[in-house]
């Protein structure tokens, strides 16, 4: 079971790095830094974001250079210390994010088109139960 569903989840992020790139010329990280960040519109400090993300610090810091070169991330010093940065999306960063997730929104509805729904919804509750069960500290 766990072998099949890291299978599942590597031959969907394969897919997903894939597009990202032939169509976007971008990553499935860059996208994902972008997502954190539209969810908090006052940006993040970039240990909140590494700890969002599940990444090393030094992971985070790379893709973040990159997005800034981009013009897609603004940084400032956080007001409540100031040996932290604030990483928020630029306007420019929130107008590409849209573009992205809507093209990954219809990447994974093309994915689960031909899944029946009635599967679809056992399949995730039994996720959202399995979820549970592997977050419970022991």
């Amino acid at each position: 079971m766990w072998v099949r569903l890291l299978g599942c989840a590597k031959i969907g992020e394969k897919r997903l790095r894939r597009n990202f790139e032939e169509q976007f010329d971008t990553t499935l990280p860059r996208f994902d830094v972008m997502a954190a960040l539209y969810r908090v519109p006052g940006g993040l400090s970039m240990g909140a974001l590494s700890r969002a993300l599940l990444v090393s610090n030094g992971n985070v810091t790379s893709i973040v250079r990159q997005l800034q070169v981009q013009g897609l991330v603004q940084s400032a010093v956080d007001p409540q210390d100031a040996r932290s940065a604030i990483v928020s999306l630029t306007k420019a960063g929130r107008a590409r994010f849209l573009t992205l997730a809507e093209a990954h929104h219809q990447w994974i509805a093309d994915v689960f088109r031909d899944f029946p729904p009635e599967r679809m919804a056992t399949l995730l509750e039994l996720l959202t139960d399995l979820r549970s069960l592997l977050s419970k500290e022991n």
